[in-house]
């Protein structure tokens, strides 16, 4: 602990706030929040901490304060936080999941959808379905039971769905408005538990078709009934009130906290959310961030109640949320609470295993990497890859793992501007000229290892950019592959060595995993720009065309450019075009030719 932090303990003050733990780089690593900012803070510095907690505390170079009033702003404040400076020690509110909702657009010819995007547009919603798999069964059997538009033909040019008795917008006479509108509404009664009358209505149908003798009918019938009661009443636990909850409830062991959700719609417990995080914080702290995150940044719709287990704060929870938040003391709302513990500690014993492995392949193999280097442990390393075929687009590509995890949002990607021809070397001083330039401009992190997608002369370039050029000394390797395209040797040193690395060792891995990454990631944007290059034209070189659109007529209406040419000025114009715009094409054109 440095004297600069010492000092700071020394004068934190007794009252509630919000605290940001930066690393050596100033980066925010960790946000949290506390009634009592002084108690909280030298809690993470004095007395004994789990290994979890240590990895935190060894980064900590400095950290800030931000008094509030009270508790509830600073739990507010604590979020907005973490959504600015996405700390990568908060990976509970990284969790970025959105539920699938079945969805009836405002439309002359309404549809039913899937969509995960709650918009103001007056469409109808219905959901949250945490499984995908029951939204996509719901979906599948309320388009056999209702012909909402499946297609966009217009009327009179049936579709297969109006075949199959399923779309009525290509019909010779499709559905009025006040027709669709009794539709909607019909959906809308199944979804909020009218299934049971619609099922009644089947059978009755069925048992009518039977006495007909129309078996053919009758069975389709009993199918439909069957597929009901296999997609809409797989679950016995029930409300007898039929009020939209959503049950929280959470768990702790080893450091590691699981939050439970259980839905329940229409009095109906249709799926649960599990979520599985580190512990830096008290636990009742957490849990209030994570159900306020939970609704607010997350966007997941709110219920009309939410039930919470003692001793949660339920009257922060209901002003911060403003809906009604209930402690259940006894009876059926209580044994709920008291399951989604009991499935909170099982899912957390179950995947503990998991959860250890995965930190083997991360943290600890970037640990180890780093002492087989001799370096300290790389938490940022930058990885670079060239890629050109015969010279032409040559790009390059930059990806980032921070904690031995990729994070996507700082990757780079880079058209090479100075170099003429298939030349390696010279690509990778370009990029990491361009890459370090910028960094030390703007004064961003620097990274712990720099890792180049190729051998010593790669290497050699990188190096000779680095130290003589920008005065920089990072560590640098490199990793060359096999006549298979494969990882197969770690290069590092000067002049550079091979370094022996066992390979079903958890550290040869992760090196195989950053080179498959950087390389797919500079793959895919050579052949984007190559697929942009494969419709250049004439036509973008001259004034006047502008975008896509207008170069798309053109061909499209004269099927080539010596076609183009061969056009007067009306027949250009005949396509919309101005008259002095289709002179100037073809002037420009005649000119070039």
């Amino acid at each position: 602990m440095g004297d600069n932090i010492k000092e700071k303990l020394a004068v934190l003050p007794a009252q509630p706030g919000c605290y940001l733990m930066k690393d050596k780089h100033g980066t925010v690593i960790y946000v949290g929040k506390s009634k009592i900012l002084r108690n909280r803070v030298r809690s993470y510095f004095i007395g004994a901490n789990d290994q979890k907690t240590q990895r935190l505390v060894r980064e900590i170079h400095d950290f800030e304060y931000i008094v509030t009033s009270s508790e509830i702003e600073a739990l507010i404040l604590e979020m907005n936080l973490i959504k600015k400076y996405d700390p990568k020690y908060n990976v509970l509110l990284k969790d970025d999941k959105s539920y699938p909702f079945l969805k009836i657009t405002n439309e002359r010819h309404p549809r039913l959808i899937i969509t995960r995007k709650v918009k103001k547009d007056k469409g109808k919603y219905f959901g949250p379905y945490p499984n995908v798999i029951a939204a996509r069964e719901t979906k599948k059997l309320l388009d056999r039971l209702y012909p909402l538009r499946k297609c966009n033909n217009p009327k009179g040019r049936h579709c297969l769905y109006y075949h199959m008795h399923q779309c009525l917008a290509c019909a010779e006479n499709p559905p009025t408005k006040e027709e669709y509108q009794k539709i909607t509404q019909e959906i809308g009664s199944f979804l909020n538990g009218g299934h049971r009358m619609i099922k009644k209505s089947l059978t009755e149908k069925m048992l009518h078709a039977s006495e007909k003798l129309n078996f053919e009918r009758a069975k389709e019938f009993r199918d439909l009934i069957q597929h009901i009661e296999s997609v809409m009443e797989q679950q016995k636990m029930t409300m007898t009130d039929e009020v939209d909850r959503d049950v929280f409830n959470y768990t702790i062991d080893k450091g590691w906290m699981c939050v439970q959700v259980f839905f329940i719609r229409q009095g109906k417990l249709i799926e649960r959310d599990v979520s599985l995080f580190p512990l830096f914080d008290e636990a009742q702290d957490t849990f209030l961030s994570f159900i306020g995150s939970f609704y607010l940044h997350h966007h997941h719709p709110k219920p009309r109640q939410i039930l919470v287990p003692i001793p949660t704060k339920a009257e922060l929870l209901k002003e911060l949320l403003e809906i009604d938040v209930h402690i259940p003391m006894r009876g059926r709302k209580k044994e709920l609470v008291e399951l989604a513990q009991k499935n909170a500690e099982i899912a957390l014993q179950e995947k503990f295993s998991l959860i250890e492995r995965n930190e083997e392949r991360t943290i600890l193999a970037v640990e180890s990497l780093g002492d087989i280097l001799h370096i300290e442990t790389p938490h940022r390393i930058e990885a670079f890859d060239n890629s050109n075929i015969q010279g032409t687009d040559p790009v390059s590509a930059m990806v980032v793992f921070i904690d031995g995890k990729p994070a996507k949002k700082e990757y780079r990607k880079y058209k090479i501007k100075n170099v003429e021809g298939p030349d390696d070397y010279d690509t990778m001083r370009e990029v990491i000229r361009r890459r370090y330039t910028r960094v030390l401009k703007e004064e961003e992190a620097l990274p712990d290892l720099i890792v180049i997608d190729g051998s010593k002369g790669q290497m050699s370039a990188a190096v000779d950019v680095l130290e003589n050029e920008l005065g920089l000394d990072i560590p640098l390797c490199g990793l060359a592959k096999d006549d298979k395209h494969r990882t197969s040797e770690l290069l590092y040193g000067d002049p550079p060595e091979v370094v022996n690395l066992d390979r079903r060792s958890q550290e040869f891995y992760f090196i195989q995993r950053i080179q498959d990454e950087v390389h797919r990631f500079a793959i895919t944007f050579h052949r984007q720009l190559r697929g942009k290059s494969a419709f250049h034209s004439k036509l973008d070189e001259i004034d006047g065309v502008g975008g896509a659109q207008r170069k798309r007529l053109l061909l499209t209406h004269f099927k080539s450019i010596r076609e183009i040419e061969k056009a007067s000025v009306e027949d250009i114009a005949q396509l919309g075009i101005p008259k002095p715009v289709a002179k100037n094409i073809l002037s420009q054109l005649l000119e070039k030719e």
